[in-house]
């Protein structure tokens, strides 16, 4: 019995998908600087969920008159960040 449950417990564990193990931070956390993130979602105008280059993903808000309409999901974006929020970035 403790075989069969072992063996179910490996099979679910190698069933969940890798990006289940993302770990997702919170957007001030994040140090100041330039980053070059890969665009998971865009979940509006003013706000989008990217992974960043160290593998942990986060919802990142634009700041002032920036704004992500025109960012496709799965792209590469240069993002500047600043106290959390996007203040400028350029597509690549």
């Amino acid at each position: 019995m403790r075989k069969v449950i072992a063996s179910l417990a490996v099979a679910a564990a190698i069933s969940i998908p890798v990006s289940a193990f993302a770990a997702t931070v919170d957007s001030s956390l994040i140090p100041d600087g330039t980053y070059t993130v890969k665009v998971e979602k865009v979940v509006d105008s003013q706000h989008i969920t990217v992974m960043m280059p160290n593998g942990m993903e986060t919802t990142l808000a634009a700041k002032g008159a920036v704004s992500f309409s025109k960012v496709k999901p799965n792209s590469n974006v240069k993002i500047s960040v600043v106290k959390g929020q996007v203040p400028v970035y350029a597509q690549e």
